[in-house]
């Protein structure tokens, strides 16, 4: 007969299965910080032992660090989605930025389709907080906040679309982007004519993932990373006119 006996779990495995969803699903991010033992003991309702026991594993595992005198932390795992040698060759290669854009496209814009059909109430709402916040932050003349809140509006959408692939690879391309490897994001957010688009652009897509808008909410972030790409084109022309200009500059005060 094709029965086996069933063994009895250990505690420390029923620890490890439930902190290893939470990392998979998001939950707990690279490089947070775990509540201490005693809080995590007591919210777990497990011993002390069976949870340094889970502990052990998880650090065996790759997925917990521990640091003296700090506490135990998610291993920043996204680092590694790529190797510093392709890193530093998307950062020399200025074409890559492009490419890196049409993947945004292509899995931002079935993120977005995704949230608006599969997420909950909850992370619609989490969506629209994050977007009233960018509204706040656009009135200030530093770009600052608004660059940092259109990043976590973005991952916001891809978390609302329950897809944990998705999720930890569009973490990982984000981190890039936020290290500066393709292009500054403020520079998206310097002129007050592309700010005001850009708000706008978002308010179309938090309108249609409000209404669960499935392809409303797809159209919108194409349009929006469309324009993002437009923008960047721009950009960038103008800083290849801008030193020819300056060559010439140089080359006419020799002459002088």
């Amino acid at each position: 007969m094709p029965f086996q006996k069933i063994e009895p779990e250990k505690l420390s495995d029923t620890v490890v299965r439930q902190i290893e969803r939470l990392i998979l699903q998001g939950v707990l991010r690279p490089a947070e910080r775990l509540p201490s033992e005693r809080d995590m003991s007591e919210r777990l309702g497990v011993s002390r032992p069976s949870l340094r026991e889970a502990i052990g594993h998880l650090e065996d595992a790759g997925l917990l660090v521990t640091r003296a005198s700090s506490g135990i932390y998610v291993a920043d795992v996204l680092n590694s989605a790529f190797s510093p040698a392709l890193i530093q060759l998307f950062a020399r290669h200025p074409d890559a930025v492009f490419d890196y854009l049409d993947f945004r496209k292509d899995m931002e814009a079935l993120a977005a389709e995704r949230a608006a059909r599969l997420g909950s109430e909850t992370d619609l709402r989490i969506v629209d907080a994050v977007f009233r916040k960018m509204e706040a932050a656009h009135g200030k003349r530093d770009p600052s906040d608004e660059s940092a809140l259109d990043a976590e509006f973005h991952m916001a959408i891809i978390e609302a679309s329950h897809n944990v692939v998705m999720l930890h690879m569009m973490r990982a391309m984000f981190g890039l982007l936020r290290e500066g490897v393709f292009y500054n994001r403020q520079v998206m957010f310097r002129q007050k004519t592309t700010r005001e688009a850009l708000l706008d652009q978002h308010r179309a897509i938090n309108t249609a993932l409000q209404a669960r808008d499935p392809d409303g909410a797809r159209a919108a972030v194409e349009r929006h990373l469309t324009f993002v790409e437009t923008a960047l084109k721009d950009h960038f022309r103008t800083e290849r006119n801008e030193a020819v200009a300056r060559l010439r500059f140089a080359q006419e005060a020799e002459r002088g």
